[in-house]
């Protein structure tokens, strides 16, 4: 998943007022939560790209020459999407 830093700054937002909304915390410093959510948002696409790249990479070395977009290339990029997750911790 890519998203512009535009966009992941929008999301930190809608993620730092929703919980302050929902009365969930307390902040003492918004300016500073919220570049906190920035950094959590950022993080997660980065370690997503790597992911993505992983997987794509794996499905790429088969031997057998998958073509991309095709349905066998879904399933194998799901599968090794799949097993990265897994091997970071996410489930």
């Amino acid at each position: 998943m890519i998203l512009s830093e535009d966009r992941q700054t929008n999301w930190a937002h809608i993620l730092t007022d929703s919980v302050w909304e929902d009365d969930l915390v307390d902040f003492t410093d918004y300016d500073q939560d919220l570049r906190q959510a920035k950094l959590a948002i950022a993080a997660f696409v980065k370690e997503d790209s790597d992911i993505d790249q992983r997987a794509k990479a794996k499905v790429a070395s088969l031997k057998r020459g998958v073509v991309e977009g095709s349905p066998e290339w879904d399933v194998m990029y799901k599968k090794y999407y799949e097993e990265e997750r897994g091997k970071r911790g996410q489930k």
